[in-house]
């Protein structure tokens, strides 16, 4: 008699309640869902920062300086299908997905709001499954039911992952208290310098501060910006 097949690995999306404070594990788990059918693709991808200071005596152009490394992220499409029931399940899984993009009970109670943190996983694939923040989330319904209800979806989102590290230091002084500087790229917000350097998006406001802005989401691509440490009015980390 033939050996029985191995089943076939499922992918699936867990949502968890973010860490209660920087540096710690994502809390417990709100929802998983498990996908009606395997992505047929994924696109990983991982940046990393360099600054050029240009040179009047430089032959060719300026060496670039290393600033960090980026997080990785993962973009995919999700398919739901209800024809065969025509419940609303497609409906419900949307829902979970949407869950994942607005601040949980809990972080609002500690006054710190945060999102879920979300973890694709599928088989034993190691590099496509991280803790991460649904940063991009569109449903395209493609048909209905006579009630109007939905009855499939593409939903099409992308993951950024969240470090679980220590919050960063100066790569001068190795210390947090000492100020450092960051050159403002294409992309930059507040939250995500605040995110990278404290592990905290909420802390942006002493960044702001710091270098007397209004609006946290709008910053001038090659503009210098201090950025403080904690002696310099950056939030101490939680108990």
């Amino acid at each position: 008699m033939a050996p029985a097949r191995a089943s076939r690995a499922r992918a699936q999306l867990t949502i968890m309640e973010p860490p209660a404070k920087v540096g710690a594990k994502p809390g417990g788990t709100l929802a998983r869902l498990k996908l009606q059918f395997n992505p047929a693709t994924l696109t990983l991808g991982k940046t990393t920062e360099w600054r050029r200071t240009p040179s009047r005596m430089a032959g060719q152009s300026a060496l670039p300086e290393f600033v960090g490394s980026g997080p990785r992220s993962l973009s995919l499409e999700v398919f739901l299908d209800a024809t065969a029931t025509h419940d609303n399940s497609v409906e419900q899984a949307v829902q979970q997905l949407m869950v994942a993009c607005v601040p949980t009970s809990a972080s609002l109670a500690r006054k710190t709001p945060a999102s879920p943190w979300v973890r694709f996983e599928w088989g034993t694939s190691k590099t496509t499954s991280f803790d991460g923040v649904l940063s991009n989330l569109s449903v395209n319904y493609s048909l209905f039911d006579v009630d109007g209800k939905p009855l499939r979806a593409t939903c099409s989102l992308s993951i950024e992952e969240a470090s679980v590290d220590p919050p960063g230091q100066n790569p001068t002084s190795g210390s947090r208290e000492a100020r450092r500087t960051h050159r403002v790229v294409a992309g930059d917000s507040l939250p995500l310098l605040a995110w990278r350097e404290y592990g905290d998006a909420t802390a942006w406001r002493a960044i702001a501060e710091a270098n007397g802005i209004d609006d946290p989401m709008v910053l001038v691509p090659g503009t210098e910006l201090v950025v403080p440490g904690t002696e310099d009015g950056t939030p101490e980390e939680g108990p």
